[in-house]
């Protein structure tokens, strides 16, 4: 297996011009001179602002403001970020907030961030758990038809989310695709499940996949490629996501998953990199090119999406599918410019409506 320094000299494939690309080449690793061009330095709150690099979420964002404002939930934004993403937002003509939690709290955080919430809705609910509890319920009756978590504990409000006769449930596993803007990657790349399904099983992955399968068709990628991820591109009986990648395979070839390509097992390295896969004689209509990055279990997922987000100055959106509506799901430290990525794809997939769009039945 070649090591990190033959892993350097690689090449980045070329762009591809199905779904979501850049209409130029991926940016330079080497800057003049040949030095290696350092990655942004962290801007405090976690924030950054979007470079001529990133590519994807500007896309995204101008297909989202073609078509009205989305009824979204906001869940108890009282946190900065929290706050002053959904407003952006807003502004952006992506949503239209309904702001749940304490309202003065939330009025006195907005005038100290000079935000004018005049022309939103305000709801006021006096805990986390209430807030969640509510922000379900305008969902579920479809009073709002996209639900955004604010500052409160992922566990919180998931645990709203998934009740059971008054939760969010659909037909499907619900689970988490993080949507990434990466200025070296041509294209729009996708990571799935990083945040919801801590050890999913074969049968949790199936509908992980379709899941991603769905949003991909909705961000525009007609067959969307798919590569199961592992620590080795070939199947060892003593990896078990090495078998359940093939099992996966087998299920497409069988026409239990439809509307992409799949190939797996695949290391990341010769899932997203051609002359990787090359060196390791891969012959795949996915090596190399991937879309969609279907990770093991939550702790790799969880790891690489930040080493990502990180290391390679990559931009990242957070959407929770297969429940009745789209689900906002961003991390507390992530900024707004993240948080109106996110909604820009929730919106998306809410104004799609169908239920094959979001995987699950529509019904109350």
């Amino acid at each position: 297996m070649p090591g990190p320094t033959d892993r350097s000299r690689r090449e980045q494939g070329g762009t591809r011009k199905a779904g979501l690309t850049a209409d130029a080449a991926p940016q330079k690793v080497l800057g003049a001179g040949g030095a290696k061009t350092p990655f942004p330095a962290p801007v405090a709150g976690g924030d950054r602002a979007m470079s001529e690099g990133h590519h994807v979420f500007s896309a995204l964002l101008a297909r989202a403001q073609a078509t009205p404002p989305i009824d979204t939930a906001v869940v108890y934004p009282l946190s900065e970020v929290a706050l002053q993403g959904a407003c952006e937002a807003a502004s952006a003509g992506v949503i239209k907030p309904i702001l749940i939690g304490p309202v003065r709290e939330i009025e006195t955080l907005a005038a100290g961030l000079g935000l004018d919430l005049s022309a939103h809705v305000l709801v006021d609910m006096p805990t986390e758990e209430a807030a969640a509890a509510k922000g379900v319920e305008l969902c579920r009756k479809n009073k709002t038809h996209v639900l955004m978590k604010g500052s409160l504990h992922t566990s919180t409000f998931m645990h709203a989310v998934m009740a059971d006769d008054i939760g969010l449930r659909g037909t499907r596993r619900i689970s988490h695709v993080f949507i990434f803007d990466v200025p070296r990657y041509p294209h729009v790349l996708m990571i799935t499940d990083a945040a919801v399904n801590i050890a999913p099983t074969l049968s949790d992955k199936a509908d992980i996949v379709r899941n991603a399968i769905d949003l991909a068709h909705v961000l525009g990628i007609a067959q969307p490629r798919v590569a199961i991820l592992s620590a080795v591109e070939t199947v060892d009986p003593k990896i078990r996501s090495t078998i359940e990648a093939a099992a996966l395979c087998k299920m497409a070839e069988r026409g239990q998953i439809t509307g992409g390509l799949l190939d797996g097992p695949l290391a990341f390295d010769n899932a997203v990199n051609l002359r990787a896969a090359q060196i390791k004689h891969l012959t795949s209509p996915v090596a190399g090119q991937a879309d969609i990055l279907v990770v093991p279990d939550l702790e790799s997922g969880n790891m690489l999406a930040k080493q990502l987000e990180y290391l390679a100055g990559a931009e990242a959106a957070g959407i929770v599918v297969g429940a009745r509506v789209p689900i906002v799901l961003t991390s507390r430290s992530d900024g707004p410019k993240a948080r109106l990525a996110s909604a820009a794809v929730a919106a998306m997939l809410a104004e799609a409506r169908a239920p094959t769009a979001i995987g699950v039945e529509t019904g109350a």
